[in-house]
């Protein structure tokens, strides 16, 4: 069994070194193949994961609220009608009972944070200069965990203690403030503090950044009049596209509205998916080109060898030992041209991320070049299959006659 196992081999091998020049050149067919679709493939991840990582970094994957009040109206039997000519105008109120549903959330394996939230409009003041800003009450170690507002600091610190805010850059440009100094936040019917800036960030995102002021949870919920409350709740996920999944899940078990970044960024999921799609489209039709490429190779030696192939069935080589042989070469040609492709993919990822524009870093994961060779092989096994099958059906008088 080994020495027919070896003598296969060592025909294969010789097939593919005795035209050397044919042999090259579909390697580097195979190459230029394999390195696209290396170098694409880290690329539009890469793309990926550096948009996910700006948009997402800055807000949790999935809001949970109270669900939105409707008008019922009852009628003359006693039950109970919905009206739909005018819709119920939305007020600010909390969770009810938010402490438990934080305590079910926290026991949910696929959550990796949870952290209450009140937050509601007020009018910042500092002299004459005045801003809209939406007041986010938090508990800083649980927030912390679900958006890291600390790595976005271009000032100061992310402390939310009594008399402290956090606010970001574009409200502190638009008002004059830096760090130590005092801001009016006015809520309504009254409700008025005095806070001092510790912590100026930079979201990168406008709105958030003109907008947003961070302050300690039971400091907003006196401003907001929601004492002891919490208008929402926000988690993160490990896997970020099971973020519709959990999100609908959640809402069946707490009976509260859930909804995932994927609901509330349409947008940028339906660019997400057309560059996976891309991708795979362009994975799709260079994997066909390399196996075309492979197998019109392959049919040309058949013809090319046809005298060989008759001496070998002659000498007792049975079909299926003719079929491995240039099954093998299939195998072979895919294996080292995907390999010698995967290290000039690797090579061209490297020099993107030294020379290019530093809009983000490509990283490579450690299973795309093995992935890539795997495929590859099997392609090329597969597109050797059709000449190989050819070859092994040759009558061996006729093959030997037929040079």
């Amino acid at each position: 069994m080994r020495a027919a196992l070896w003598l296969e081999w060592k025909i294969a091998l010789r097939f593919l070194l005795d035209n050397r020049l044919q042999t090259l050149l579909i390697l580097f067919g195979i190459s230029v193949g394999a390195a696209v679709i290396v170098f694409i493939t880290a690329l539009i991840t890469g793309l990926q994961r550096n948009v996910i990582e700006r948009t997402l970094g800055t807000q949790s994957h999935i809001h949970i609220e109270a669900p939105d009040e409707r008008n019922l109206q009852p009628s003359a039997d006693g039950a109970v009608a919905l009206v739909l000519e005018s819709p119920r105008a939305q007020r600010l109120r909390s969770i009810p009972n938010w402490q438990a549903v934080l305590a079910v959330l926290d026991a949910e394996p696929e959550l990796t944070a949870v952290s209450p939230l009140i937050s509601g409009p007020a009018i910042a003041r500092r002299g004459a200069a005045r801003a809209s800003v939406a007041l986010m009450g938090v508990e800083p170690a649980r927030y912390a965990k679900v958006v890291d507002i600390a790595a976005h600091l271009i000032a100061g610190r992310f402390e939310v203690g009594a008399g402290d805010a956090v606010i970001g850059r574009q409200l502190a440009r638009d008002l004059g403030l830096a760090i130590g100094d005092k801001l009016r936040l006015e809520a309504g019917e009254g409700h008025a503090v005095v806070v001092s800036v510790v912590g100026i960030f930079e979201l990168e995102v406008q709105e958030l950044d003109a907008r947003y002021v961070f302050l300690d949870l039971k400091q907003v919920q006196t401003l907001l009049e929601l004492p002891g409350g919490a208008t929402r709740i926000d988690a993160t996920v490990a896997e970020i596209f099971s973020a519709e999944r959990i999100a609908e899940r959640l809402a069946r078990l707490t009976g509260l509205k859930a909804e995932s970044w994927m609901e509330t960024n349409g947008q940028l999921l339906n660019a997400l998916r057309s560059q996976s799609m891309t991708t795979q489209m362009i994975r799709t039709f260079v994997g066909i080109s390399v196996a075309f490429g492979i197998a019109s190779v392959l049919a040309v030696s058949v013809v090319q060898r046809t005298r060989e192939i008759g001496i070998l069935r002659a000498m007792g080589s049975p079909r299926g030992q003719i079929l491995r042989v240039f099954l093998l070469q299939g195998g072979l040609l895919g294996l080292l041209g995907s390999g010698l492709g995967g290290l000039v993919g690797w090579g061209l990822i490297g020099i993107f991320n030294r020379f290019g524009a530093q809009l983000f870093e490509i990283r490579m994961e450690p299973s795309l070049i093995p992935l890539a060779m795997a495929v590859a092989s099997v392609a090329g096994v597969v597109a050797a299959a059709l000449p190989a099958r050819r070859a092994a059906r040759y009558d061996p008088a006729e093959a030997i006659r037929y040079v």
